[in-house]
């Protein structure tokens, strides 16, 4: 019946239906308190339906046919779970779309970033859509979004690079946590700090060559993240400052 539905109609409307019909209002009270929606917080105002993820992609799966104006009125809706399901349809798009439309996509993810304005939109969908887009591209927008006072700009900026690591391309990844070194918020230090570790789980000379030169600078949340794996001996030693 779902696919008949969305076979004739294919509109934003009939996701927003989908996710309703399995929305549960218990956990999304659970999924306001642990996304912090309360006044001053990071996620303030965000409203949720109480929908898990698995649900999201399947749902998301069956209508990645969607046109990409749809899926931009999905994005720009209240409820926290039509603008998750709204990008994982972008990125089963975009894997599957020839050059074209991934450029198609990428604008679209670029000109909606107001709308990913939370830690899991951003991290489930900026490294596949992003990253992915950039691989064999110029960067530069990635260095103007590192610099946005917007939060979420800034955590795109850094997730991006992740596909870069994954190709041992790490100029970016060391560049934009240089940007970021400074800066002030929690959700930022941890996703730069992220992005080191992975830069150290490629090749961890690299890592610590920019980390005996910052390291002492950095905020403890991210130097903390950027050392989780090393070996315990060498982790105590950055800790208390002696290498």
């Amino acid at each position: 019946m779902l696919g008949l539905i969305i076979q004739i109609n294919m509109k934003a409307e009939n996701v927003k239906k989908e996710l309703k019909k399995v929305a549960d209002p218990k956990k999304a009270k659970d999924l306001s308190w642990f996304f912090k929606t309360g006044k001053g917080e990071y996620g303030e105002g965000d409203r949720f339906l109480g929908i898990n993820m698995g649900e999201q992609r399947r749902i998301a799966k069956e209508f990645k046919d969607l046109e990409l104006t749809e899926v931009q009125k999905l994005l720009k809706n209240k409820f926290h779970e039509e603008r998750m399901t709204a990008l994982l349809i972008l990125v089963y798009k975009f894997a599957e779309a020839d050059e074209k439309l991934r450029k198609q996509i990428f604008e679209v993810y670029l000109k909606n970033t107001k709308y990913i304005n939370n830690w899991d939109l951003v991290d489930v969908t900026a490294p596949r859509i992003v990253g992915s887009y950039l691989i064999d591209k110029e960067r530069k927008v990635l260095y103007k979004m590192a610099r946005s006072k917007n939060l979420w700009q800034k955590r795109i900026a850094v997730l991006a690079t992740f596909i870069f690591i994954k190709e041992k391309q790490f100029e970016d990844s060391l560049n934009i946590a240089k940007i970021l070194l400074n800066d002030k918020h929690d959700l930022i230090h941890k996703a730069v700090g992220w992005m080191l570790r992975e830069v150290g789980n490629q090749e961890q000379a690299v890592e610590e060559k920019f980390l005996q030169k910052y390291y002492k600078k950095m905020p403890r949340t991210m130097f903390r993240y950027a050392i989780e794996k090393f070996e315990e001996g060498k982790r105590q030693r950055y800790l208390k400052g002696v290498i």
